[in-house]
């Protein structure tokens, strides 16, 4: 893409601290730069991500890359079938001492939670994590405890085929901004990870951001402005999944919203502070492909596939 005129360009220092996020991520999953990008766009619009990939390819790299650059607090919680919602959310324990009920929190009390492997754990404990997505807090014995701003989860998640793993409901998936696979990398950077020392070598040794900064990043991705002309775009994409003959579900309004937050970072991460068609193209796939039913039975991408098609057809306004 050609660099944007001056007028759309994004404020200097705010396009310094995006592309020193991006290096440092970049740095520490090499050779994907597009899905950094796009990882870090879902962060920047305040979004949940769920990295989904065969083990071994780079997933929780990720996750951890974008935790460390991100700062605050880091908690990773590794997903199995014994794990409990308290577990995740906290619990009330009895104090000797006075006698009464304090509350102990668990580890969703952390900036960024990496939930690694989040199929292998139960429709029950994977609802508890749902919750604080959505809402923001955890309730706890009736009582509703606000986690900390701001709050993103990084999951990871092995395919729903393998071994062991317990399919996310559709209406649990919707809850992340974007589903993203990571795929294998090419023949030389995987000769650079295996002449590397070790897997430090490929991890964010500190913060670039702390949660203030952070906080005001997604204001300013927030900010950006999306034209008439894009919107009426982004609204053709997601009215044709509810009406073409490859899709038995469409986009709900929720998905709707999802692209038009990315949209905004997209730009925002790319030195703009004016979206373009262009990026409702980009996101698509990624924001709105786990979002919809396709009509074709074929395992694997069939949602990927059919949404990418569906883009393929509709070309953006001049």
């Amino acid at each position: 893409m050609r660099a944007p005129p001056a007028s759309l360009r994004a404020d200097p220092s705010v396009a310094g601290v995006v592309a020193s996020l991006r290096d440092a991520v970049a740095g520490a999953l090499r050779g994907k730069e597009e899905v950094v990008e796009l990882a870090l766009a879902c962060i920047l619009a305040g979004g949940h991500l769920l990295l989904q990939d065969v083990p071994g390819v780079g997933k929780t790299t990720l996750a951890q890359a974008l935790a460390r650059s991100l700062g605050g607090t880091f908690v990773r919680v590794q997903f199995t079938s014994d794990l409990l919602p308290a577990d995740l959310t906290g619990t009330n324990v009895l104090d000797r001492e006075s006698g009464a009920f304090r509350f102990r929190r668990g580890p969703l009390f952390a900036n960024v939670v990496l939930a690694d492997e989040i199929n292998r754990t139960t429709p029950k404990t994977q609802s508890a994590l749902f919750e604080a997505m959505e809402e923001g807090q955890i309730s706890v014995d009736g009582q509703s405890h606000l986690l900390p701003r701001p709050f993103f989860v990084v999951a990871t998640q092995n395919p729903f085929d393998w071994h062991g793993t317990f399919q996310l409901p559709e209406s649990q998936l919707d809850r992340f901004l974007m589903r993203l696979g990571i795929g294998y990398p090419d023949r030389g950077t995987e000769r650079e990870i295996l002449r590397a020392v070790s897997a430090v070598d490929r991890v964010v040794t500190g913060p670039i951001l702390d949660p203030a900064a952070v906080e005001a990043l997604l204001r300013e991705a927030s900010a950006v402005v999306v034209p008439e002309l894009v919107e009426e775009y982004l609204l053709d994409v997601v009215r044709g999944t509810r009406t073409d003959a490859r899709f038995l579900r469409g986009v709900s309004t929720r998905g709707a919203q999802a692209l038009h937050r990315a949209v905004r970072a997209w730009a925002l991460l790319h030195g703009r502070r004016v979206a373009l068609p262009e990026d409702v193209r980009a996101l698509a796939v990624p924001v709105l492909a786990h979002r919809i039913l396709p009509r074709s039975a074929s395992a694997g991408t069939a949602d990927v596939d059919a949404v990418r098609a569906l883009v393929d057809e509709l070309p953006p306004p001049l």
